[in-house]
C-alpha cells in the first residue's frame, strides 16, 4: 500500500472538523411545554462554539388558534431549522410571527430558517434592534458567530426584522395577547421582553440570565435593574431567561441580585478613588456567592471595568 505523505494526512485532519459539522444538522433538543400554549427550548450555556454548534439560547414557540409565534429562533439557519423540527413535532400550523428581543446575533439569525419555510411570516423587534442591525451590526454578528464555530454557520444570512414594537404595546394573533416591554438602557438598548399574557409568561430576552453571567458591554447596569423590577412586579408564572432553564420570578430575583451587588459595589469603590484593577478583589468578594456561575470568572473583569465608566458618567 502506497503511504499518504504525511502533509496532506495534517491538512484533512485539520479540515475534517469544519467539514462534518458542516455537513450536519444542529443535533435536536426537546421543546418543553411550561404552559398552556408556550414551549421552550432550553439551549446549552455557553459562547458560540464548535461543540455546540453555536446554538446556545432558548428560543420560544406559542401555539394559537390559528398560527405559531416564535420567539428568538436561534443563532443560525440550521438553529432556526432546528427550532422547526420541533414545532413540526407539537402542530402542523404555520409560524406567523417572529418577535427578536434584540440586536445579539445569538438570538436571532434563526429568522433566516422561518422566512425560508414560512415567506409571509412577518419579523418584530425593537426599533433601534432593527436600525442597528440595518447600519452593520448584523453582519458583525454573522461574521462572529460563523469564526466562533469554525464555519459551521458559513450558509447563515442576516434576515433583520422589519416590524418596529414599542413600550405598552400589545398585540393579538390567535386569540392569544403578546404584550410588550422596552426597558430603556438594559442588556444591550435594543430589548423587548413578550409576555404571553394567558398563559402569564415573560419571555426576558438576556435582560435575565439564570445561571449564568454574559457579557454586559452593550447595556447598562442600572437599565438592566430597572428592566428586571419590571419584570418582577408582573408577578407573572414563568419567566423565561434568554440563557439558562425557565423558573418563577426567584430566577429574575436572583439576577437582579447580581446586578445591584456588583453596582454598589464598584460605586463604593470609586467613592474611594480606586481603579477598576483596584477593586477587582474587593467586588469579587462582594460577589462570592455567584462566582462559581458559568461565565463569572471570565466576565468579572470587564464588568466592573463597564460598571466603572456608568458609575462615572452618572457623577
Amino acid at each position: 500500500m502506497t503511504a499518504i505523505p504525511y502533509r496532506i494526512t495534517l491538512i484533512v485532519a485539520l479540515l475534517l472538523p469544519t467539514l462534518s459539522l458542516a455537513d450536519n444538522p444542529v443535533r435536536d433538543y426537546p421543546a418543553q411545554k411550561i404552559a398552556a400554549h408556550t414551549y421552550v427550548i432550553h439551549g446549552p450555556l455557553g459562547q458560540p462554539s464548535v461543540t455546540n454548534q453555536g446554538f446556545m439560547n432558548n428560543p420560544g414557540f406559542i401555539v394559537t388558534d390559528d398560527s405559531v409565534v416564535v420567539i428568538d429562533p436561534g443563532a443560525s439557519l440550521e438553529a432556526g431549522r432546528m427550532v422547526l423540527r420541533q414545532i413540526a413535532k407539537v402542530t402542523k400550523l404555520p409560524v406567523s410571527y417572529v418577535f427578536d428581543t434584540h440586536v445579539h446575533g445569538d438570538h436571532w439569525l434563526g429568522n433566516q430558517a422561518i422566512t425560508e419555510a414560512y415567506p409571509n411570516a412577518q419579523l418584530l423587534a425593537h426599533p433601534d434592534m432593527i436600525k442597528l442591525a440595518q447600519q452593520g451590526e448584523a453582519e458583525v454578528w454573522v461574521n462572529r458567530v460563523n469564526q466562533l464555530t469554525n464555519n459551521y454557520t458559513a450558509s447563515t444570512k442576516a434576515v433583520i426584522p422589519t416590524i418596529p414594537v414599542v413600550d405598552d404595546q400589545t398585540l393579538t394573533i390567535g386569540g392569544v395577547h403578546f404584550h410588550i416591554y422596552a426597558p430603556a438602557n438594559a442588556h444591550s438598548k435594543t430589548d423587548i421582553m413578550v409576555e404571553v399574557v394567558e398563559d402569564a409568561t415573560l419571555f426576558t430576552g438576556d435582560n435575565v440570565l439564570n445561571n449564568y453571567i454574559a457579557r454586559m458591554d452593550d447595556g447598562t447596569f442600572a437599565g438592566s435593574i430597572a428592566a428586571c423590577d419590571r419584570a418582577i412586579a408582573l408577578h407573572d408564572k414563568h419567566y423565561v431567561p434568554g440563557h439558562g432553564q425557565t423558573g418563577n420570578v426567584a430566577v429574575v430575583k436572583r439576577y437582579r441580585d447580581y446586578l445591584a451587588t456588583l453596582l454598589a459595589a464598584v460605586k463604593e469603590q470609586v467613592a474611594l478613588g480606586k481603579a477598576d484593577f483596584e477593586m477587582k478583589d474587593t467586588v469579587a468578594a462582594k460577589l462570592k456567592k455567584f462566582r462559581n456561575l458559568p461565565g463569572f470568572t471570565e466576565q468579572l473583569g470587564k464588568q466592573i471595568s463597564l460598571a466603572v465608566l456608568e458609575v462615572e458618567a452618572q457623577n
